[in-house]
């Protein structure tokens, strides 16, 4: 009996193990031509291992704080000023499907079979070298590369347009870079492909301007060596800082705006983030209007022209849109991943995975939208990378 109920599980393990050699395969093709397509990609890889969906004890407190936001989420559409127009726009919806389909995916990564596994942190690793030294020469010669694909289309693009849209990739690089340097060790590859991907994020931030990548890599640099230095503090203090980030934005905004201090830090700071500060000022005096509650589910699309979108801030836009139960739920969530990541000895996969979670925190404090699906795909992926390469046996060097 035990046998024969095991030949199906080894199937999906196996079948599971070749949707993400084929998923990682795409990532430099995705980050470097349209980000946004991660969101269908990794939603029909999630389709395709839906059969090996399953919440294991670890899973709890994440997986009750995901149910609570979504309900919320829900809840809050009865009371939002937003009123989507087709299913396209149907935000609620949209976020049910998408926590099945991206939690299957990161279950296929816990459960994939050692085989195909391999084989899919090899082609992590070499495919992130790639975009690392493809994103280094469009830097070098401003999306030369992306501009002649365009044109060569017939779909011509402005240089400014073309540098922005190339820019992104490196917002996927930086994200996924610990987890591809961590299989690179524990597979004995040469240590040579990880310098094209710092490379690229560095050669990004620097030539394109745009320095989120950069300080995520940073951020992603600094959490990881906190958790390789204090295996057992280290991840509680990310735990802790996490929670106040969500808990406390609004207070960190308001604290700020009565001493004086916020004013003069956004005059003093260039157009863009003096633009964010903005956002971040009118999003805290209108949480002040409905703190308990919410505005409700997309309700920062209707505050135009004082903010674009979204307050380009997760912890402010939760706390705008949910209120306290969702800024709450978002603390559980965040806390119960990193303190989950506490243990007593050195373990460099605890390390890659607080350095990951570091680095999407950042791109949430300060330039997505925290229900873009793309974004969220992106999160899905970087924790499926985080698992197979923490699970990948170490492979001695010559």
């Amino acid at each position: 009996m035990t046998q024969g109920a095991s030949i199906p599980e080894a199937r999906v393990s196996v079948w599971s193990g070749w949707i993400l050699v084929g998923l990682f395969a795409l990532i430099p093709f995705a980050a470097w031509g349209g980000p946004l397509a991660f969101a269908p990609l990794v939603g029909l890889a999630g389709l395709m291992t839906l059969r090996g969906l399953r919440i294991i004890d670890a899973d709890r407190p994440a997986a009750i704080a995901v149910v609570v936001i979504l309900a919320w989420a829900l809840a809050s559409t009865s009371w939002s000023p937003y009123t989507p127009e087709d299913l396209e726009g149907a935000t609620a919806f949209k976020l049910i499907a998408q926590a099945a389909l991206y939690w299957a995916v990161i279950c296929a990564a816990r459960d994939a079979a050692a085989g195909p596994r391999t084989i899919a942190l090899r082609v992590l690793v070499w495919g992130l070298a790639a975009l690392g030294l493809l994103l280094s020469i469009e830097t070098a010669t401003g999306a030369a590369v992306y501009r002649t694909l365009r044109d060569a289309l017939g779909d011509p693009i402005r240089a400014d347009l073309a540098v922005k849209n190339v820019a992104q990739a490196g917002f996927v690089l930086a994200l996924l870079t610990p987890a591809a340097t961590l299989a690179a060790i524990r597979l004995g590859e040469s240590r040579w492909l990880i310098l094209p991907m710092g490379a690229g994020c560095i050669g990004v931030g620097l030539l394109f301007a745009t320095d989120a990548p950069m300080v995520a890599l940073i951020a992603a640099i600094l959490a990881g060596l906190t958790v390789w230095a204090w295996p057992r503090i280290g991840p509680r203090v990310l735990a802790g800082f996490a929670a106040a980030f969500f808990l406390g934005a609004p207070g960190f905004v308001w604290a700020a705006q009565k001493i004086g201090l916020y004013a003069q830090v956004e005059a003093s700071m260039p157009l863009s983030w003096a633009l964010r500060m903005g956002y971040w000022r009118r999003a805290a005096t209108w949480i002040g209007d409905h703190p308990s509650r919410g505005w409700g589910l997309d309700a920062s699309r209707m505050f135009s022209p004082g903010i674009k979108l979204h307050p380009h801030d997760a912890a402010l836009q939760i706390w705008l849109e949910l209120g306290l139960i969702g800024a709450m739920a978002a603390a559980v969530f965040w806390a119960s991943i990193l303190a989950g990541l506490s243990h007593r000895e050195r373990d460099l996969g605890r390390a890659v995975g607080a350095a990951t979670a570091a680095a999407y925190l950042t791109y949430s404090a300060f330039s997505f939208g925290v229900w873009q699906e793309w974004f969220l795909a992106i999160g899905a992926l970087a924790t499926a990378a985080c698992l197979l390469a923490a699970r990948a046996p170490s492979t001695p060097r010559p």
